[in-house]
């Protein structure tokens, strides 16, 4: 017979007594995300608490050092100071007192009265510090010195994101007992699940509890696995003595569970386990963990099975940044992001190219889609050189190599430990594409790939571990067989070296189709689309697009609008077409212009908006004519808010204009508004000559805004970031860039022709009358030159052709009528030329001698 589980039923529930005698309650946490103080910069003494911050900027987190942001390719890097004062009572110094922060890029110093309490690495995972010696009674002043910094044994070491500083994930201040709970301590799995075919299984928890009393004593962890309804469906104890000072990991396993509701996307189910930790009959401390029935399956010739279920991916790859707030994103955004893609009907997310939230996983789990989730060993094209966010993706100098491999194997475990018990969690990615490396580090890209692999299948046997974007190399140092999973970007879908390559696999990233919205109604499947690729492999597990939304990239807007779904969360047409297509929902009615007459201003949430920088609301303003249809008329508009607390990015008030990094297009506008006071705020949207439309916001939970009291935002003037140091050097692309080809012979794929090697190269199927070899930059350049080398002599005839959207081309080399046999080619036009693409288009019939092409290089300045 179930039981309904409280938390005072619990001891009840095990040991049969009437009731609880809790001299505590166990564990308090407390959000502290208002009312901090910030300054840009490095402060001597900053961190003391006499220092006068009163000049300093007051603000909220999350928190970013380039807010407002608008996919500047440039952005701040240095130093910035946080602030913030804590109350503790004389109860509080008897417990022990932690800091938890859920993300800060990328060097955080953690200061409590003038005392340095502990440091963390590493941009994209959250760290726990106990502060306990250095709290006292009454004002505690927190200070935290943020650096985002390049630093080579630090990853990543090169990526195509912007990454900018700062405290962009909450912060939490957690009260325990001495003898406590860790800090992400508790695995949760369902080991008997699969052998049973999901009909019942075990629940096993292994959880670390740490003794800091000078007590060694008997302490009893009771659990109770609890389902959606309240009910307690299993439940178990374990008692063990634990020394003073020291820790011990209850392993537990609760009987069997019968027909246990299996966690999958179409039917998202959670139970709750609810672990108490007790001294005799005294709750010491408590948590509730979310976690799913379900389990996994990946053949190599079969590809991906959830449940006992053939499962082919519709995947999107996702960024965390959004409009105006860059990284620092509420809770509540975050999940209206995978809410969105879930919306048009995908079924999977890889969080490219890092660990993202652990609210960003907890979504997942929620929405029912699959998560793929990546550590940050990240490569990138463009100048290997230290010192910038293009380098070696492994360290080329040997003193930086034992501190970067620390530091990825650091930031790997940091990942797993935190989201490993996320059922929409089904693979660790250990990398997106280090290939893009000094040539010389690769047999270090490997090692390091192994030790990865073996590290985690020691931290969670429970899922493989994939190598995300293993399309590269093509020869002795391929990467993609090292893990149990190999995700292939871009060409890799179609480089036919990796068809069935033997190990399970899918195309991590397709598309890549640059638009403005509202764009065009298209899925952009790119290579996937030849021979309806996009339809998979019964091979392959399926494919992800690439990316669901705009975002801020150091190589330019051009490379950043790659999304379904543009910077500000409004769909493009390709949004549509796979809500369309995989959802069955059919698009709109597409705006047309017209003659406009007022504004629709509308909200994600309007009523009981928490103001704690875990909620927020999401505004969108729309051009309507005098009978309300939507238009594609995109004038100037104005948000502002009339009375009451809340903040745009830019302050109180946000403009938008269609030839503006803060864009109104299509007819539409969006911005996140946030608060950090309570009470009710009205926003008006105008335009000149429109009628203003406004709207009544209420925010609750935090103290009552009060004008002329309560702190007042203030304004943040946007003006696009410019780095100091001239960006404008000629770098280099073609090798290991996406390459494609109208057909390959076999072993000579289209990649051979970039990939820094002389001796091999890309040759077209015989009856290919029409060959021609494409090799993408993934940049905006000013082009300066093209060079090419064949294999051996030849009289080929030819046109080189460029292109910035893969659509309309640009002859800039015509070999057309070539009468002497070349090896070679370097194309430097007399202006400037901007491009993305070059294309080799052979104009040799049937019968001719094929072309045979070594090497491509393209050299230019990235530009917006």
């Amino acid at each position: 017979m179930r039981k309904l589980i409280t938390a005072a039923s619990l001891w009840y529930l095990l040991l049969g007594i009437d009731m609880v005698i809790a001299a505590t309650e166990g564990r308090e946490i407390f959000n502290l995300n208002r009312e901090w103080m910030y300054k840009c910069g490095d402060y001597c003494g900053a961190e003391q608490p006499l220092f006068d911050d009163s000049g300093w900027e007051s603000i909220g987190l999350p928190h970013s050092f380039s807010i407002p942001y608008f996919m500047s390719k440039d952005f701040y890097v240095g130093y910035g100071w946080y602030r913030k004062t804590l109350q503790l009572n004389k109860s509080d110094l008897a417990k022990r007192l932690f800091l938890e922060f859920d993300g800060v890029f990328q060097e955080a110093e953690v200061f409590v009265n003038g005392q340095l309490v502990g440091k963390h690495v590493g941009g994209y995972t959250g760290f726990c510090i106990d502060f306990t010696p250095y709290a006292v009674a009454g004002d505690n002043v927190l200070a935290v010195r943020v650096n985002n910094l390049w630093h080579p044994t630090v990853a990543p070491r090169g990526g195509e994101h912007v990454f900018s500083g700062g405290i962009y994930r909450n912060v939490r201040l957690v009260k325990k007992k001495s003898v406590h709970l860790d800090w992400y301590g508790t695995t949760v799995t369902t080991p008997s699940l699969a052998m049973n075919g999901g009909r019942s299984s075990v629940v096993r928890v292994e959880a670390c509890v740490k003794n800091a009393s000078v007590v060694k004593d008997l302490y009893t962890l009771v659990i109770a696995v609890v389902d959606s309804l309240g009910y307690a469906v299993t439940s178990c104890s374990q008692t063990q003595e634990i020394e003073a000072g020291g820790e011990f990991v209850y392993d537990m396993i609760t009987s069997a569970i019968e027909a246990p509701a299996l966690w999958s996307p179409p039917s998202p189910a959670l139970y709750t386990l609810v672990s108490k930790l007790y001294n005799g009959k005294c709750l010491l401390d408590s948590e509730e963990i979310t976690f799913g029935f379900r389990w996994f399956e990946w053949t190599a010739d079969k590809g991906f099975f959830l449940n006992g279920n053939h499962f082919i991916f519709r995947g999107v790859n996702v960024h965390q940044d959004q409009a105006g707030w860059g990284d620092a994103v509420t809770e509540a955004a975050t999940q209206r992001d995978v809410r969105q893609m879930k919306e048009a009907g995908f079924n999977m997310i890889r969080g490219s190219h890092y660990p993202h939230s652990s609210a960003f996983s907890d979504a997942c789990d929620r929405e029912g889609i699959l998560f793929w989730s990546e550590a940050p060993f990240w490569g990138t094209a463009g100048p290997k050189v230290d010192g910038g966010w293009t380098a070696s993706a492994y360290p080329v100098n040997d003193k930086d190599v034992d501190g970067f491999e620390a530091d990825v194997l650091r930031q790997l475990e940091e990942m797993i430990r935190i989201h490993r018990n996320h059922p929409s969690v089904f693979v660790w990615s250990m990398c997106n594409e280090p290939f893009f490396t000094d040539g010389k580090t690769m047999p270090g890209v490997r090692h390091l790939l192994k030790r990865m692999v073996d590290k985690t299948h020691q931290l969670d046997p429970t899922r493989m571990a994939a190598i995300g974007g293993a399309q590269r190399p093509l020869g002795k140092d391929r990467i993609d067989l090292i893990g149990d999973v190999a995700g292939y970007n871009g060409d890799g879908a179609t480089i036919a070296d990796f068809q069935a390559p033997g190990i399970p696999s899918i195309v991590s990233e397709y598309g890549s189709t640059t638009a403005n919205r509202p764009g065009k109604y298209m899925p952009g499947w790119g290579d996937l689309g030849r021979d309806e690729g996009w339809k998979g492999r019964e091979w392959r597990s399926g494919q992800a697009i690439w990316c669901g939304f705009d975002h801020g990239s150091i190589f330019g807007s051009d490379l950043g609008k790659m999304g379904i779904v543009d910077y500000f969360r409004l769909p493009k047409r390709s949004w549509y077409w796979y809500r369309d297509i995989y959802a069955q929902v059919a698009p709109p009615e597409w705006p047309v212009a017209g003659i406009a007459a007022r504004l629709r201003l509308e909200a994600s949430k309007i009523n009981d908006i928490g103001a704690d920088g875990t909620d927020d609301t999401h505004l969108t303003v729309t051009v309507l004519d005098i009978e309300g249809r939507e238009l594609s008329n995109s004038p100037d508009v104005n948000l502002r808010i009339i009375s009451g607390p809340g903040e745009f990015p830019t302050g109180e008030s946000i403009d938008f204009a269609p030839d503006s990094d803060i864009r109104i297009q299509d007819g539409k506008a969006a911005i996140s508004l946030r608060s950090y006071y309570a009470g009710n705020t009205v926003v008006e949207a105008s335009s000149p000559g429109l009628e203003t439309a406004r709207l009544m916001l209420s925010f609750v939970n935090a103290p009552l805004y009060k004008k002329g009291e309560s702190r007042e935002i203030e304004n943040r003037a946007y003006v696009r970031y410019r780095n100091r140091v001239e960006n404008g050097k000629l770098q280099t692309y073609g090798m290991n860039n996406p390459t494609f080809a109208s057909s390959s012979q076999k072993g000579y794929t289209a990649g051979l022709a970039a990939d820094g090697d002389y001796d091999s190269y890309w040759q077209p199927e015989d009856k290919d009358i029409s060959a021609y070899w494409t090799l993408d930059t993934e940049r905006r350049l000013d082009l300066h030159r093209v060079k090419a080398i064949f294999s051996g002599l030849a009289n080929y005839r030819f046109k080189v052709e460029i292109s910035s959207d893969n659509i309309v081309w640009q002859t800039i080399g015509d070999y057309s009528h070539l009468s002497r046999e070349i090896d070679k080619i370097d194309i430097q036009p007399d202006q400037t030329m901007k491009m993305r693409f070059v294309r080799f288009l052979f104009l040799s019939g049937e019968g001719s001698v094929r072309p045979k092409l070594a090497e491509v290089q393209v050299v230019g300045i990235v530009t917006e």
